[in-house]
């Protein structure tokens, strides 16, 4: 009776270290992300500045959350082109809100910094308020429920053209740089 114990014991330690493990391949074969994705990723919270940059770069995640005000001193850059974990779709967005079980925004906030640069197509920034210029220089940039309290500048004028508000507002100007 013991061994049959320390058999199931086993067996179920197992299953679950080969259920969370990897075996190390993180191709697009694998996660059906497409031949030029960079990375493929889940969701990323940013709670302070680190956090936030290391989501926003590179091999950062394909969404970034903030859930509460968040100033930054520096000027930030969203690059990188980022899969969503389990789809073929790629992009980035950047939510600045809460939501309950229904997916309704419960709460919003506010990202202070000089300077934001979407250098990744196909971005959303999302739910909340941003406090210093937005430069574009990446096409399909969707501000949605979005306030931009500064100017937006795009660094061409296809940026420009498939830039797209949704529900937003920006207070300054909007012009190609």
């Amino acid at each position: 009776m013991k061994l049959k114990g320390l058999f199931l014991s086993l067996m179920a330690a197992a299953v679950i270290f080969t259920g969370c493990g990897s075996n190390g391949d993180n191709t697009d074969k694998d996660n059906n992300a497409g031949e030029d994705t960079d990375v493929v990723t889940s969701a990323s919270v940013a709670t302070d500045a680190e956090s936030l940059k290391t989501a926003m770069g590179e091999d950062g995640t394909w969404i970034i959350v903030v859930q509460q005000d968040l100033t930054v001193e520096e000027d930030l850059v969203l690059e990188g082109e980022v899969a969503k974990e389990g789809e073929d779709y790629t992009g980035r967005k950047l939510a600045l809100y809460a939501q309950d079980e229904d997916r309704n925004i419960t709460d919003s906030y506010t990202l202070t910094a000089p300077k934001l640069t979407v250098k990744a197509d196909k971005t959303t920034l999302k739910g909340g308020v941003i406090v210093g210029d937005l430069y574009v220089e990446a096409n399909d940039v969707t501000l949605d429920n979005m306030k931009i309290e500064g100017n937006v500048y795009f660094s061409s004028e296809e940026a420009k053209s498939s830039f797209t508000l949704t529900e937003s507002e920006v207070t300054g100007n909007q012009e190609v740089q």
